[in-house]
């Protein structure tokens, strides 16, 4: 009995004991791990008061249907409008001059940051250039300048020359960056022996050089090629009804379609080429003078489309002439910022009209005034821009200053390349806008705040959204 008890109560204490064994027997359950959101938006930023500079944001941006009561900018990349042909400045003779002025490797890398496609570039994909001088050239020129009383029926005295320290070896360069880049071309005024006031500032085109006034454009055209520079578009005349400028012309609507349909045109269909002709090149104020031009049916049949500035007149100007001739293109080819003008005030307002404005109102195009200039907001000609402040600043052979067109394009250039549609996007309060989709299927928002205070909103796309913000006068651009 004694021995019984011993071991029933061995066995008591064996069960009591701790056991060797570690294994628990019920598993622990393992944590659900936190999902890592990852960035589904890029998002690029210039605020009005320049403390942050077309900078890419740090924060995390992904599409959700959490649901708040934001205000939404609705992306629809079902509906479509016109293709993008590009985005950049005039390189004025004066602005390859001083950019000329920077040494060797400084000149290279502004024109890599400039037009090419990597790294800190903004990718400029428009260039407009004068056809001999613009009021932003040292001095006014042509490029079939003779002594008074002189003429040159064949154009056997033209020459190149007056470009070729300066502009020509600098889109040379430009062309080799982007040999995709688009060049507009346009005159300010006709050889002086052609006009009927034998001066640079102002008179016209003497009918009985029509004729020989379209080969000048032929030849330039032709030696611009040889030089390995192609021209997509020239524009007969930059601001027809401007004739104050130095140099310029004036050019009615009659005389425009008068010279293009039975001189310009023809000379470019028996030349075989195929550069477009964009007429008008002036103000918003006048989409009668377009509409007149493409009313005559033999002009318009050599005709792509219109050029606008925006010094008077409302934007959607550009919409009135397309719903005219919505089968004719638009492009925006001027306007610049001054020397007294706001980098804040400046930003808004090109932004809201020269970029988003233009863009909704059909325009293939944006572009800005100068490229560059000096200090002294020069070089430019007796009588020409005193106050036109380039896109930079060149200040000694080493250091340029960007200004704000330099943001005003780079929002946009940097991330819509040519080939580029535009597509649908509602306006929402102070919240101007435009949308594209890139040829790589990629959706682009460039957003501009109006208003005089901050503003949270969602920018949805297919049923999903995201909520940012901007403060008053700020710029952002959004690419998914």
């Amino acid at each position: 009995m004694k021995i019984f008890i011993l071991l029933a109560l061995s066995v008591m204490l064996s069960k009591c004991s701790p056991s060797n064994d570690t294994t628990d027997p019920t598993p622990t359950p393992t944590p659900t791990p936190t999902p890592v959101v990852k960035n589904q938006v890029d998002f690029w930023l210039t605020k009005g008061n320049q403390s942050v500079s077309l900078q890419k944001q740090s924060g995390i941006i992904a599409f959700g249907t959490a649901y708040n009561m934001h205000p939404n900018i609705e992306i629809n990349d079902a509906q479509t409008y016109q293709s993008v042909d590009g985005f950049g400045y005039t390189l004025t003779g004066g602005s390859a001059q001083v950019i000329n002025q920077l040494n060797a490797q400084k000149r290279q890398e502004l024109l890599q940051e400039l037009f090419g496609t990597t790294g800190n570039a903004i990718s400029v994909s428009y260039l407009r250039i004068s056809i001999g001088a613009s009021d932003l050239d040292a001095a006014p020129f042509t490029y079939n300048d003779l002594p008074t009383g002189q003429t040159d029926l064949n154009l056997d005295k033209f020459s190149l020359a007056p470009s070729k320290n300066d502009l020509i070896p600098m889109l040379k360069e430009i062309v080799a960056i982007n040999p995709k880049i688009k060049i507009m071309a346009t005159p300010w005024s006709p050889p002086l022996w052609m006009k009927d006031n034998n001066s640079f500032i102002g008179g016209s085109l003497q009918p009985k050089y029509y004729g020989v006034y379209a080969q000048y454009f032929v030849k330039y055209i032709q030696k611009m090629k040889e030089e390995g520079i192609t021209i997509d578009a020239i524009t007969p005349q930059n601001e027809p009804l401007h004739p104050g400028n130095n140099p310029s012309l004036l050019m009615t609507a009659l005389q425009q379609a008068d010279f293009i349909k039975n001189h310009l045109g023809p000379a470019f269909k028996a030349a075989d080429n195929k550069i477009k002709i964009v007429i008008y090149d002036h103000n918003c104020n006048k989409p009668e003078y377009p509409i007149a031009v493409l009313n005559d049916a033999a002009a318009n049949a050599y005709i792509d489309g219109s050029a606008f500035h925006l010094y008077e007149g409302d934007i959607s100007a550009l919409s009135t002439v397309h719903n005219a001739f919505p089968t004719k293109n638009l492009y925006f080819t001027e306007q610049y910022t001054s020397s007294t003008g706001s980098f804040d005030g400046d930003l808004k307002w090109h932004v809201k009209n020269v970029v988003i404005g233009s863009m909704r109102n059909w325009s293939k195009t944006a572009l800005e005034w100068n490229l560059a200039n000096n200090g002294s907001f020069g070089p430019h000609t007796p009588g020409g821009c005193t106050t036109c402040k380039g896109a930079l600043t060149i200040n000694s052979s080493d250091s340029f200053t960007r200004n704000v067109g330099y943001y005003i394009i780079g929002h946009v250039s940097k991330f819509v390349p040519a080939g580029s549609v535009r597509i649908a996007s509602n306006i929402s309060g102070n919240l101007n806008n435009v949308a594209f989709k890139t040829p790589e299927g990629k959706k682009v928002l460039i957003v501009e705040n109006d208003g005089n205070s901050t503003e949270i909103f969602n920018i949805k796309y297919k049923g999903n959204w995201f909520a940012t913000s901007l403060e008053a006068g700020s710029v952002g651009t959004y690419i998914w």
